[in-house]
């Protein structure tokens, strides 16, 4: 993937999120609201740890 996916719509797709969250919770939430594959490439990227809240999920995504 080149560039990362627009952050409105990465939140979009994880609406209704509890955090903090692991990867794995945030891709499966991203799939269950049909999030393009574009979006979950960039989730199953991110480094395998828990995510505070979406800001955190936003800089890990765009620091790769």
């Amino acid at each position: 993937m080149s560039t990362a996916p627009n952050p409105i719509d990465l939140q979009r797709h994880l609406s209704g999120v509890d955090y903090p969250a692991s990867k794995e919770d945030l891709v499966e939430a991203a799939r269950e609201q049909d999030a393009d594959d574009d979006i979950i490439e960039a989730l199953e990227a991110m480094p395998d740890r828990q995510y505070d809240g979406p800001n955190a999920v936003s800089q890990a995504i765009t620091q790769r």
